[in-house]
């Protein structure tokens, strides 16, 4: 494959860039990934039909519910869980599946 010398490598996802006017030169090659996506710049969860409750007589923090979030939506501060990201969930059910203390309920709506 040919390489093309005129692309903006700097920074290849500058979204800035791109609009009508914008050369070919400035705009990424089409079927290229040049990093991970990722949804922290973007709300995402405003469209889940499901949203995550925590019931946190139940929680136990044995933290087996963060690392199956698809979506890295349950932080964990100094070894503590925290509530849901809900700017980023998107209500998929994971994390309740999960929960063998069934200290995570997913309710509709919300």
């Amino acid at each position: 494959m040919a390489e093309n010398k005129n692309i903006n490598t700097s920074n290849p996802t500058d979204l800035s860039k791109v609009n009508e006017k914008a050369p070919y030169q400035d705009m990424t090659l089409g079927n290229q990934v040049y990093g991970g996506g990722g949804s922290k710049e973007f709300k995402t969860g405003e469209w889940r039909t499901q949203t995550p409750v925590m019931n946190w007589e139940k929680c136990v923090n044995c933290l087996l519910c963060a690392p199956f979030c698809p979506d890295s939506c349950i932080p964990v501060v100094d070894g503590k869980r925290q509530d849901f990201d809900y700017d980023h969930c998107k209500g998929c059910g994971i994390c309740a599946k999960v929960c063998s203390f069934k200290a995570i309920d997913m309710k509709e709506g919300l």
